[in-house]
């Protein structure tokens, strides 16, 4: 995977000195993953519109604002991929995976699509790498999954990360605390901005991750989700804790982390950096036991993680040393008539394998 684990990449000019930064990023990445045992997937750079709409959820502002939609000469609407892991859920289930041993995993990169305003780090074409763990339930997953994105961050030498992780509960206990959440929401629905209005019945999590005053104001008050989950949610939760502590992985609790996507249940974490200001997410993800069984495959576990390319190469910084590799061999020629015998040396000493 080391070698094959790279993005095309179409949207914006890569020169030839900032190339040997993404191909470091894509190296370290498929090293990292390679070593801990994932497999290498490739899904369509397009899929049906249903698949996002089902899985990502109606309710995202992916789905209602930011996807690149159209409809072909066979009157069928197709949606250029915005997010990897529905995807790679469908893939799964329309390949039989559930039939390997489980867990399954796999890494991947890759071009998604979003239509959001181009700024430092985030494009309407953007790059991926990612992780994904299929078909268990065990904590050791989620920190696995966790671990291996904190060992690419450091890696690549990104300084100023910070590691924050959350669970959003599932079950009873979870659809009860969103029942509260949305009488709480209701009550303040006057203070809350127009977009968490529209979405008091059908989303109500995505209140906690608001960047509007009035709404930040009311969600200090808010029911906390991580005092309501249930007991078997929060063991799961400080497992995954133990883990990362026993691991060397530093990490912050934050209960209004919630991410953007509607799969999410159970561990969900964000990895955030002091060099990217507002825009601050290097990657993250978490843990989607339901998404398989929400695309029509069996009811299988899922957890995993993306990190973005141009947001991972911003917070590395233009000045910062990478893994590039340096010269074996520099010829130098005394007179004009040596140039033949120089270029049989280089071109013996190249095809040895020596950088010359």
């Amino acid at each position: 995977m080391a070698g094959r684990f790279k993005a095309p990449r179409g949207t914006y000019d890569v020169l030839p000195g900032a190339m040997e930064r993404h191909e470091f990023v894509y190296r370290t990445a498929g090293r990292i993953l390679e070593q801990a045992g994932f497999g290498l997937i490739e899904t369509p750079i397009f899929e049906e519109t249903g698949l996002f709409e089902r899985g990502v959820g109606d309710s995202t502002d992916i789905v209602r604002k930011e996807m690149f939609t159209f409809e072909d000469k066979g009157e069928r609407s197709l949606t250029l991929r915005p997010e990897g892991t529905a995807p790679i859920c469908r893939a799964y289930i329309e390949h039989g995976m559930s039939k390997l041993p489980q867990p399954v995993k796999l890494g991947y990169s890759g071009p998604f699509f979003r239509h959001e305003r181009p700024q430092a780090g985030r494009y309407r074409e953007f790059h991926q790498l990612g992780a994904e763990v299929i078909g268990t339930d065990s904590p050791l997953a989620d920190a696995e999954v966790v671990i291996l994105l904190d060992s690419l961050v450091r890696e690549l030498g990104i300084p100023g990360v910070t590691l924050k992780i959350n669970s959003l509960g599932s079950g009873e206990a979870r659809e009860k605390f969103t029942g509260e959440l949305t009488g709480y929401l209701k009550r303040h629905e006057a203070d809350l901005s127009s977009d968490v209005r529209e979405r008091i019945d059908s989303n109500p999590l995505r209140a906690f991750d608001s960047d509007d005053d009035g709404t930040r104001e009311v969600m200090e008050g808010a029911p906390s989700l991580l005092d309501s989950i249930s007991r078997e949610d929060r063991e799961h939760f400080e497992r995954v804790r133990e883990l990362l502590t026993a691991s060397g992985v530093e990490h912050e609790v934050d209960p209004t982390l919630v991410r953007g996507l509607d799969y999410y249940s159970r561990t969900v974490f964000s990895m955030v950096c002091d060099r990217l200001g507002a825009q601050s997410e290097i990657g993250g993800g978490g843990r989607y036991d339901d998404l398989v069984g929400l695309l029509g495959g069996p009811d299988t576990p899922a957890v995993g993680w993306a990190a973005g390319v141009e947001r991972l190469l911003l917070a590395l910084d233009s000045g910062d040393e990478v893994g590039t590799r340096p010269v074996d061999l520099f010829l130098a020629v005394a007179s004009d008539g040596d140039w033949e015998k120089a270029f049989a040396l280089i071109d013996r000493y190249r095809n040895q394998g020596l950088s010359v």
